[in-house]
């Protein structure tokens, strides 16, 4: 079945350009458009979507606001914040409001096809390296390690979920983490579902989020 999109842009000319990008993809079909947050939702109550491409800055229901609404709500679309600025406090929002990765507007399109086919697997999140940094950025926004609550779930981890989801933390990928601790790559990806699974996240991005906000992981990606 080919994957469903949605595309969230007050600029008509944005999503005319997506638009055809998608288009000619045997594995993706553009299902719904909306020009603001406020139609997004409104349109996603009758319109079967799988991944949404959602701009932040639109008249009234800007993104960031809308992802937070769409990504409560059960068994929700996967969305990708698109942000016309690399480290957008936007971007780090939106990740905040529930998005399972951002990408750049003008992102090469075989890029965004990757990222949208990424995301729909759940295997992986949208740039994990620029998602760091953006996190790295603003990391002082976040709660201390002492004020914040650290996900009590956190505990039942095994010492090598533990390994692995601080390795995510820092932006590796599936590949990357078992070249590190000389697994298979099958078996990290076993590691992360688990991880996932336990900590009732939806997604890689999640789990980053998550390492920040408890300090287990500080700016510059060093462990706490």
């Amino acid at each position: 079945m080919a994957i469903r999109v949605m595309l969230v842009d007050d600029q008509v000319l944005l999503r005319t350009g997506f638009r055809m990008v998608l288009a000619a993809q045997p594995d993706m079909e553009v299902v719904a458009e909306a020009g603001d947050g406020q139609e997004a939702i409104e349109v996603l109550g009758s319109a079967a979507v799988d991944v949404v491409l959602m701009d932040v800055r639109m008249p009234r229901l800007d993104g960031v606001e809308a992802t937070r609404r769409i990504c409560a709500q059960t068994d929700p679309p996967k969305v990708v914040i698109l942000t016309t600025f690399d480290l957008d406090e936007y971007a780090f929002s939106g990740l905040k409001a529930g998005a399972s990765g951002f990408m750049l507007k003008d992102v090469p399109p075989a890029e965004l096809l990757s990222a949208i086919r990424a995301v729909h697997s759940g295997d992986a999140v949208v740039a994990p390296s620029t998602t760091r940094r953006l996190l790295d950025r603003f990391s002082p926004m976040l709660p201390s390690a002492v004020a914040g609550p650290v996900n009590k779930h956190v505990e039942r981890l095994t010492e090598r979920e533990r390994e692995v989801m601080l390795l995510v933390a820092q932006g590796l990928s599936n590949g990357e983490i078992a070249g590190r601790l000389v697994l298979s790559e099958a078996t990290v990806k076993t590691h992360v579902g688990r991880i996932l699974t336990k900590l009732g996240l939806r997604d890689r991005v999640q789990v980053v989020v998550l390492a920040y906000e408890s300090g287990l992981v500080r700016a510059g990606g060093q462990q706490g």
